[in-house]
């Protein structure tokens, strides 16, 4: 109307988004809408009511989880030409009408309220959606989160192995330790870390029960299929993945130079969240349990021999280890992101854990290891069961499929392991791999010989030195003076 003031009927309505008819019928009544009648009746017949009673109503009481337009095309083929698209929304507010008054009982919510110091929550939660790289390399990995219910201090753990109970008791004992206290209560999801989920009777598995009475709290579950029931974690990750997504919008790139790098870039971003629930924290430090005089242990120890191809197997999962370990028997302790190998107590090497994912080979091997062997065997490099193991980046690889189509096999194998010896050089590796992209671009293969003399250490040459040496008789002079002192 204010615009009916300047406007002609026709250019008002078009102003206000309304029809040249709407605004005619509003114009024409003196009343407001607030001051009319709310209507109740049709303004049309229900074009359902044949079929309400005899086949809708008999298909929601059977399967209350039908959607309108499952019933609307059922409706279509029993009644062809009767029923077109446009009654959809009738359909869908009859059916929401009859759920509200013949329907199911729904789901109830019942809000919580946290007591400070009660509750504790573990999770783990995928974050290859961030699209995270390691010095160019995708980083695929979880993170295991840990959240207080009350002030909502969390603690998270990048996790690049799956869900093992490993992974849950060093993050869990790292979360209490940093917290300084323990909560009378730890709740987690069907984790099979935690429980025998193929049982009947779904109790503890015995490593997480001996945990949970190290630390003296009480191990709790949400029910299957709940996610809800744990809202207090659950509802964390999204915000805790939005903090990471946006400081790495804000870092400018994604690629870090290590992991360490990116868990202190991922520390940082916990901690800024945690300051703004620290005066709630206060209140629920004071509520905690004492910690234990010590950890307990957060590994499990295997038994794994090498054998002649220096490899050993621990969980399904083929690892490489030093060739001069080839026939002993290895204790490994088996971390949530490494494994440790022990030979008569003392630790002979590390190794990061493999995957079980779906899409990873189940190896995990480091080129390292074989380059002494390759280097007597170059030939060996050809045939090898893991030789895609072998290449650390996409650029090595790439390397090879153009050395096996261009040029010999015995050239090929000869200039493949003389890259993969320079690329162990300390610091080498990433370096080598730039340049070998840019070779590749150009349409060139690797010169072994000019690389070498390129990235080789070289002997640094040493001044030679002249020490003229004094007469013993000189130092006869020092003593006459020490007596005439």
């Amino acid at each position: 109307m204010s615009k009916r003031k300047e406007h002609s009927q026709e250019i008002a309505a078009a102003k206000a988004g309304i029809s040249v008819r709407s605004a005619r019928r509003i114009e024409c009544d003196a009343r407001l809408p607030s001051q009319k009648p709310r209507r109740y009746w049709r303004s049309r017949p229900d074009p359902f009511t044949d079929v309400w009673d005899t086949e809708v109503v008999p298909m929601l009481k059977s399967e209350p989880r039908l959607q309108a337009i499952t019933i609307l095309r059922k409706l279509q083929d029993d009644h062809p030409g009767q029923y077109p698209d446009s009654v959809r929304r009738t359909l869908e507010r009859r059916i929401s009408q009859w759920r509200a008054v013949s329907g199911p009982a729904k789901e109830i919510f019942f809000p919580q309220e946290h007591a400070p110091g009660i509750r504790a929550l573990s999770d783990f939660t995928d974050m290859r959606a961030l699209d995270v790289t390691i010095a160019g390399l995708r980083f695929d990995h979880r993170l295991y989160h840990f959240v207080f219910a009350f002030s909502r201090w969390e603690y998270a753990q990048v996790v690049e192995g799956g869900e093992s109970f490993e992974a849950l008791s060093s993050g869990l004992q790292n979360a209490l330790w940093q917290a300084g206290g323990c909560a009378r209560e730890h709740r987690t999801d069907s984790l099979s870390a935690a429980f025998k989920n193929l049982r009947e009777r779904e109790d503890f598995t015995t490593r997480y029960e001996a945990l949970l009475e190290h630390y003296g709290m009480n191990g709790t579950r949400n029910n299957r299929g709940k996610g809800h029931e744990n809202g207090s974690v659950e509802s964390s990750h999204r915000y805790l993945k939005e903090a990471v997504d946006q400081a790495l919008m804000l870092r400018g790139h994604r690629d870090f130079e290590d992991r360490a790098a990116y868990e202190e870039f991922l520390r940082d971003v916990v901690m800024r969240r945690n300051r703004r629930n620290a005066a709630a924290f206060r209140i629920e430090r004071e509520q905690l349990m004492d910690l234990p005089p010590r950890r307990t242990t957060d590994f499990a120890e295997e038994e794994a021999r090498v054998t002649r191809c220096s490899t050993f197997t621990v969980r399904g999962i083929l690892y490489s280890a030093p060739s001069r370990l080839i026939g002993h028997r290895l204790k490994v302790r088996v971390y949530g992101y490494r494994l440790d190998c022990y030979l008569s107590g003392a630790m002979v090497f590390s190794t990061p854990r493999g995957s079980h994912a779906a899409n990873s080979t189940r190896r995990s091997i480091d080129y390292r290891h074989f380059i002494d062997g390759l280097k007597r065997k170059p030939q060996a490099f050809k045939g090898l069961a893991f030789r895609n193991e072998l290449f650390p980046r996409e650029a090595y690889r790439r390397t090879w499929e153009q050395l096996d189509v261009r040029v010999s096999q015995r050239d090929a194998c000869k200039t493949m392991v003389g890259l993969l010896e320079l690329a162990a050089m300390d610091g080498i590796e990433a370096v080598l791999a730039t340049r070998l992209e840019a070779m590749l671009s150009d349409g060139a293969l690797p010169n072994l010989e000019a690389l070498r003399e390129e990235f080789a250490p070289r002997q640094a040459d040493c001044p030679v030195i002249h020490v003229q040496m004094p007469p013993a008789s000189c130092y006869d002079a020092l003593l006459g003076q020490g007596a005439a002192a």
